[in-house]
């Protein structure tokens, strides 16, 4: 028996709660942007009114009030966006428990059970966008198919709230004559690759001959090979289940130029906390820090070293993050903007009970710090904060960007 997998796809995710949180709105070209005095003045979301004007997402504001005068932008609103998330999944959660989360706006659902209850996977999808749309004010767009990869390629082909079928019988005239960037993780370096070699189309890319893919991009060209001819047999998981984690980290762009040692500090100790926190949420340590720097004049690099003691201590965090931006630092360019990581992460539970007085000092600071983690739940982030964060008020607010990656299941990243 075929499987059958749903990807639900929400339109225009952001910039639809906006609209339907705010009436006045609807109807009009609408973007969810960043603070520009906070030097975050970019696109995030729009909508489809706003997209007719060639309104892209990353693209700066002011490049986007110059094709549409009349736009307005909107600040984000995550904690909605979260809730929303939360209810859409209620709805898939009546059809089935096997849910994969693809950020907060995209799940993957198999319903090959379902359907003895439910009827046709296309049925399901239609029953689906139907409640988000009456019990939810938003939209969604649907793929169904056989595996995860056509399903995903559906969700996107039509849109806005609409269905798409793609059948084991009919895929390579649905999906062969689409451009070779649709198909989920190619990116721009794995497309200049394919094109460069004269194939454009996910057809071309089925026709080659495997041992040429992987002379091109290695074993993600077999991947990619596997994918297109229809192989791809990947789970969707549970529910509640969640790949391992493999990284968590924080970045911001200052609201001013970070000059002094003392400006960075100030930052790199506001991201330390977040990602330790954040660490000690998901019950992990890291065993590698690694910093992200980005100059005034928007050159990027990174560094890493490792941790003697895995930690998810913001002290030893923010001490491994400063050594590696007073010894590795390029040059002394004032900064745009920092970025901090923890990878290699090991679960706390494998983490040894030891007498070494380094490693029992490290205990007692993580157990502070989980003290403090309380408190700041109950009252706010800035309810407690260290006492260098007093001498600059507008660099200790943070405007970071949580970032974390984890291990594919069962997808690979080419």
């Amino acid at each position: 028996m075929d499987r059958v997998i749903l990807h639900s796809d929400l339109n225009n995710f952001y910039a639809s709660v906006e609209c339907f949180y705010n009436p006045t709105l609807r109807n009009k070209p609408v973007a969810v942007s960043g603070n520009p005095e906070l030097r975050h003045g970019i696109i995030l979301a729009k909508n489809y009114i706003a997209k007719k004007y060639g309104i892209q997402t990353g693209e700066a504001i002011w490049q986007a009030k110059k094709k549409c005068p009349e736009l307005i932008c909107v600040s984000p609103h995550y904690d909605i966006y979260l809730k929303y998330s939360k209810l859409v999944k209620d709805i898939y959660d009546d059809y089935t428990d096997k849910i994969e989360s693809f950020g907060l706006d995209e799940c993957w659902l198999d319903v090959t059970n379902s359907t003895k209850l439910f009827g046709s996977g296309e049925k399901i999808a239609d029953e689906i966008r139907k409640r988000i749309k009456y019990e939810l004010g938003i939209t969604a767009s649907v793929g169904v198919s056989f595996n995860k990869v056509f399903a995903k390629l559906g969700s996107d082909m039509k849109k806005p709230d609409a269905t798409t079928v793609i059948s084991k019988e009919d895929f390579k005239n649905i999906i062969w004559k689409l451009p070779v960037q649709e198909l989920i993780y190619i990116g721009r370096a794995t497309k200049n690759k394919l094109n460069k070699c004269g194939i454009y189309t996910l057809g071309e890319i089925a026709n080659s001959k495997p041992s040429f893919l992987k002379n091109l991009l290695g074993k993600n060209g077999l991947i990619l090979y596997s994918w297109v001819n229809g192989y791809d047999n990947s789970e969707v998981s549970d529910h509640n289940s969640s790949p391992p984690m493999k990284t968590i980290g924080n970045s911001t762009t200052a609201p001013k130029d970070l000059i002094t040692d003392e400006d960075v500090k100030i930052t790199l100790y506001l991201l330390c906390e977040s990602v330790a926190s954040r660490l000690r949420d998901y019950g992990h340590s890291c065993r590698t820090v690694q910093l992200t720097i980005r100059d005034k004049n928007l050159v990027s690099y990174q560094r890493q070293a490792p941790l003697i003691i895995p930690s998810c201590s913001s002290e030893g965090i923010f001490e491994k993050a400063y050594e590696i931006y007073k010894t590795r630092r390029i040059d002394n360019t004032p900064i745009r903007t920092l970025g901090v990581r923890g990878c290699n992460l090991v679960s706390n539970d494998k983490k040894q009970l030891s007498l070494i007085p380094e490693i029992q000092n490290l205990e007692k600071e993580e157990e502070l710090e989980r003290c403090i983690d309380n408190i700041r739940g109950r009252f706010g982030f800035y309810s407690i904060k260290r006492g260098l964060m007093l001498t600059d008020e507008e660099l200790s607010q943070l405007n970071a960007k949580e970032e974390h990656t984890i291990y594919p299941k069962s997808f690979f990243h080419p």
